[in-house]
């Protein structure tokens, strides 16, 4: 059990180094030597578990979709808010999102080790097709369409705020963008009752914290 802790934790420390050296330096120019230095672990250590830096980059695709901050709600719609507001606010602070975000967006090393928007767009047609079958969504929204040009507009999102504002202002445009796109698909009587207010993400991720900070005796009362 201590070996297989170990294990974990290694793996652990290899992909938060190789994020923290993608997201600063990008594919080409990230090296083993770099993300061993930084995860402090033995070459042998590293390709027990990534065989080679596409491998790495592929690991570090895969950690980018969290479960931890999905709150079921009332609303698949407003589940779909939480989502893209809960990563707005994460992505600036957490080099794994900023390595996925530089790794999806590396034309020439997307043919070797993918990228993150296919598994972004499935989530958002999966969660409006729930919507859809709710009756939250108008009947003539195609949610695999929406997912893809939400999809666009978010990748652009990303990109504006990064370049004028390092990211400081990037839960209030994602805030705007759902503002926009929201009225030409939800049913009138779930668009007012959606939260998406700038400060949704943190208050999301602030509730999920503390919900993990109360014992069990004290959930279940």
């Amino acid at each position: 059990m201590a070996q297989q802790e170990r294990a974990v934790r290694t793996r652990r420390a290899v992909l938060e180094a190789a994020a923290a050296v993608f997201a600063e330096r990008g594919y080409a120019a990230a090296t083993i030597a770099e993300i061993l230095n930084r995860a402090g672990v033995t070459k042998g250590a590293l390709y027990f578990h990534f065989d080679s830096k596409a491998a790495l980059a592929q690991g570090v695709l895969q950690e980018q979709i969290a479960t931890e901050y999905c709150v079921p709600r009332e609303l698949k719609l407003q589940e779909w808010v939480d989502a893209g507001m809960t990563l707005a606010e994460r992505l600036p602070r957490e080099p794994m999102l900023l390595a996925a975000v530089r790794l999806s967006a590396d034309l020439q090393g997307r043919d070797v080790f993918g990228s993150a928007w296919p598994a972004w767009a499935e989530l958002t047609g999966s969660v409006l097709t729930a919507a859809k079958e709710r009756g939250e969504v108008l009947p003539h929204v195609v949610p695999e369409e929406t997912a893809q040009v939400f999809l666009g507009a978010w990748i652009g999102v990303q990109f504006v705020s990064q370049a004028v504002a390092d990211w400081a202002d990037l839960d209030h445009r994602m805030s705007a963008l759902f503002n926009h796109v929201l009225p030409a698909i939800a049913a009138p009587a779930v668009l007012v009752r959606l939260d998406t207010a700038p400060d949704r993400g943190a208050r999301v991720i602030a509730e999920v914290r503390q919900r993990s900070t109360v014992p069990l005796a004290d959930a279940n009362s």
